[in-house]
């Protein structure tokens, strides 16, 4: 017997779309694949959908009569509710309804409300620059609870908005989340306090990051070029950022640390504006301010004090250096 499919109505609101081309990325199993398996249908995705089939505002008033059930309603891009919370900057195309408007009424009638990014999670990118388009999150400004729904917001299975955040969110958080509400199988305690999915935020992006023996003992890059840890002088915040992108690579074998890029906690609210630039550590005496989360600063000193003493040549010169200068001895039994 044929089990009824999942219905999934993607829009796309305030954003760059690159949580979409992050999705296409997907592997193992691939996208259409992967909603295939979950028992899927995709209603409507505004640069997925062919010409076949009712357009968005044909599937929106079915859904609004009743006739058409959404179980899943993925928002990807923040809600522009400027100028002067009208939300006329971002309207329906060939309307004159506001996005914010639509969302609000789907969101009505869905089983499950998805932010996909941390644009339609917290607001992300943005909000940046004295958030000129009034920009804000499904159910979050910033970190503070609100957004565009309101705090008490639940939906018909009784979830606040499940937030994917990521700039872009890795396919994988999206796939695995959707597999799970579909299957009812993700509920209020598999979320974290910022309404993510705990299976990729109960791990830190400095999990298994590769260069993890440079941060051991301290030894730094200098420039983004180089081998060493970045977070010394290099603006890395893997050790506070709530993710597994070292544990679940990018694209089969790809991170921004993998790449020479330093982690930006891309997943939390707000990360959009650190108050200093990206690829700089701010430090106070010294120490760099951000530590990881559940290390005491005093700590933190007499550790590294400890560990930039007892660095091996091999990683003090191949920190510093853009590829490997020295590797490591090979071990030889002592007969």
């Amino acid at each position: 017997m044929n089990q009824p499919r999942t219905n999934l109505l993607w829009l796309q609101s305030g954003g760059c779309g690159g949580c979409t081309m992050s999705l296409l990325g997907a592997e193992q199993p691939t996208l259409f694949e992967a909603l295939d398996a979950f028992g899927i249908e995709l209603l409507w995705h505004a640069s997925l959908s062919g010409g076949q089939g009712p357009g968005l505002a044909e599937l929106i008033e079915q859904i609004e009569a009743g006739e058409l059930k959404l179980d899943l309603l993925c928002i990807e891009g923040a809600v522009m509710t400027g100028p002067g919370g009208t939300g006329l900057f971002h309207v329906l195309a060939g309307t004159d309804t506001p996005m914010m408007a639509v969302i609000e009424r789907l969101a009505k009638r869905a089983g499950h409300v998805i932010a996909v990014g941390s644009c339609s999670a917290f607001g992300g990118i943005n909000r940046s620059n004295n958030n000129p388009a009034e920009a804000i999150g499904l159910q979050y400004i910033g970190e503070q609870p609100g957004g565009l729904l309101g705090s008490d917001y639940r939906s018909d299975m009784a979830l606040p908005v499940v937030n994917v955040s990521g700039c872009p969110a890795h396919p994988d958080w999206i796939l695995q989340s959707l597999q799970a509400l579909s299957q009812g199988m993700l509920d209020q305690t598999e979320l974290d306090e910022y309404q993510r999915p705990r299976f990729y935020t109960e791990h830190l992006a400095h999990h298994g990051c590769p260069r993890n023996e440079f941060y051991e003992y301290k030894a730094s890059a200098e420039q983004p070029c180089q081998s060493g840890c970045l977070m010394e002088n290099l603006g890395c915040q893997a050790t506070q950022a709530h993710a597994d992108c070292n544990i679940r690579l990018w694209n089969g074998g790809g991170s921004c640390p993998k790449a020479g890029y330093a982690c930006i906690n891309c997943t939390a609210p707000e990360f959009e504006e650190p108050g200093h630039p990206f690829g700089e550590t701010p430090k106070l005496a010294g120490v760099p301010v951000g530590l990881p989360t559940d290390m005491p600063k005093a700590w933190f000193i007499a550790l590294s004090s400890l560990s930039k003493a007892a660095t091996p040549k091999r990683l003090k010169v191949n920190a510093t250096s853009e590829t490997v200068k020295i590797v490591p001895n090979i071990y030889k039994k002592r007969r």
